[in-house]
């Protein structure tokens, strides 16, 4: 059976009959790890997915997945699809009022609930009547649980092959601007993304174990990890807490890992906590690899940063160390089927490299606007024609990033068209360009840029553990030397008046999205006040 021509449903009853016996998820407790063969999956899924068609909801209902990642995720996914219904991922952080905007505009019928932040106020994001069932981790009482139904349904036999054309999840954006957007993406789409993802990240190899623990509602995490297993007979481990995650990814030691920037940031902090950076040049091929053995990366074949742009000399540090830390750029409308460095492709810091396989097609328009065109664009956004017509260009989707190819046809990724603003001094400033600038101080988390109307540009920053671990003189004397030293090597309309720190942004607050994006509007709206009134307080101010 050609992997590249079937859906996930289809990869799923390969490896129920092929490899029974393999271990499939494993799920750790207190650091012991519980296995699950794809015999227990398929029976998991089955019995879910008896209980599903018995609801007799009409075909293509939506059912909704809010939880944290546990080995119930996946199961959940498969018995929706199975079911014949289409899934609807909600993020563990997302806040009451954009959840209840989701399950009311998808109209959903039924919510897995595992553990999310909002357990306490689930019912004011659930519409009237739709019903809750208990995954891993759910911490308010739900009308059923897994356990339950389990135990309640013998497993559906039937193994149905989906229409490719139907849609089988509604993907919802994170909603930097407005209401989230419901991405629609259909069975056929795995089919023609994932296979080439596979061999791109050398996932085809073995042995090939994963680790996860990123949000599998955020697209990134979803396609490649669950997807990418389903195609690849991959095991996922999963990570039961923060507390734990250290512990249990060394254990691990997984062969492909993605990670957002903030955890190689931390990362990187942690090991200079141990060892002095000054130190650490002298180091050698052996202590090297004893560095990727602590952060449980010395198996793996493949490492990837994405969802946001990673610090230039956090990516460099990682570099020095041996550990080739790739950038990968995609997004939930293309099933992230965008641009990365593959293989053995050295990445370069900073760029995201070429296409992931031949058949992603990527432009730069007139106005400097990143386009892709692949196999896996969505179908659109459900319900919402309008804003669907808005980001296709003669069959090209328009991501609304800025950016550039090099000599060498590597793309670099500038920043978003509609972030760039004018000073009054009618200069032109694109934020992540000097955001990107900050990263090498291990001192700062968070970076925002504003200035629209003000002489210079200025930068609003929140402080890493690092930096709340020191005295407040000391971060101040050291980020007034950094201000001098990154605006020793910009233009002198680039130059930063004032760096103002912050409280953190969270989700909790409004100020990031629950994929960890800086909502830049809010965050200007927030401190626009403090900003005047420090204005001429010196280079570098606390907004208590």
């Amino acid at each position: 059976m050609s992997a590249a021509l079937v859906t996930p449903l289809e990869m799923f009853y390969r490896w129920e009959q092929e490899t029974p016996d393999k271990v499939y998820l494993r799920q750790p407790k207190n650091l012991e790890w519980s296995e699950h063969t794809w015999r227990d999956v398929g029976n998991r899924v089955r019995r879910i997915a008896a209980f599903l068609r018995d609801k007799n909801y009409p075909a293509g209902s939506r059912i909704g997945i809010w939880s944290s990642n546990s080995m119930d995720w996946p199961i959940c996914d498969l018995a929706i699809m199975l079911a014949g219904h289409i899934s609807v991922p909600i993020y563990p952080g997302q806040d009451i009022g954009s959840a209840n905007y989701i399950f009311n505009h998808s109209a959903v019928k039924l919510v897995f609930c595992g553990d999310f932040d909002q357990h306490a106020r689930v019912t004011e994001a659930l519409p009237e009547g739709v019903e809750t069932v208990a995954m891993l981790g759910c911490k308010f009482a739900a009308d059923t649980s897994l356990d339950e139904v389990i135990a309640s349904y013998e497993p559906y036999l039937e193994s149905p092959v989906p229409n490719g054309e139907d849609v089988f999840t509604i993907i919802y954006t994170s909603g930097t601007t407005g209401n989230p957007k419901g991405v629609m993406h259909m069975h056929q789409t795995p089919g023609h993304v994932v296979p080439g993802l596979v061999i791109s990240f050398r996932m085809n190899e073995t042995p090939n174990e994963f680790f996860s623990f990123l949000p599998m509602s955020h697209a990134a995490e979803r396609i490649i990890v669950e997807m990418t297993s389903l195609y690849s007979n991959a095991s996922i481990s999963f990570s039961e807490s923060l507390d734990t995650f250290g512990d249990e990814v060394r254990s691990v030691q997984p062969t492909f890992f993605f990670a957002v920037p903030r955890l190689w940031v931390k990362f990187k902090a942690g090991i200079d906590a141990k060892i002095p950076p000054e130190a650490q040049a002298g180091l050698n091929d052996e202590q090297k690899a004893g560095i990727a053995q602590a952060l449980g990366l010395s198996r793996a074949r493949c490492i990837i940063t994405g969802s946001a742009p990673c610090p230039v000399d956090v990516q460099d540090w990682f570099l020095s160390m041996g550990i080739a830390l790739r950038d990968g750029y995609g997004m939930t409308e293309n099933f992230v089927h965008g641009i990365a460095w593959t293989k053995d492709d050295q990445p370069i810091s900073g760029c995201v490299g070429q296409p992931m396989d031949p058949s992603v097609q990527v432009r730069v328009s007139d106005a400097g606007e990143i386009q892709f065109k692949s196999l896996g664009l969505m179908k659109g956004y459900y319900l919402n024609e309008e804003k669907t017509a808005e980001v296709f260009d003669d069959g090209w989707y328009c991501t609304g990033d800025s950016g550039r190819f090099d000599d060498d046809g590597n793309l670099w990724v500038t920043g978003r068209v509609s972030e760039v603003f004018k000073t009054s001094k009618g200069k032109f400033i694109v934020p992540m360009k000097l955001e990107s600038l900050f990263g090498r101080n291990p001192n700062l988390a968070q970076f925002c840029c504003m200035g629209h109307g003000l002489d210079q540009p200025i930068v609003l920053v929140t402080l890493s553990e690092v930096g709340l671990a020191k005295d407040r003189a000391a971060v101040q004397a050291e980020l007034e030397s950094l201000l001098e030293e990154i605006n020793s090597e910009v233009p002198s309309y680039e130059r930063i008046s004032n760096i103002f720190v912050c409280d953190e942004w969270t989700i909790e607050n409004a100020l990031l999205t629950p994929t960890m994006k800086l909502k830049r509007k809010q965050i200007e709206d927030e401190y626009k006040a403090l900003v005047q009134s420090h204005m001429g307080a010196g280079p570098v101010s606390f907004l208590d």
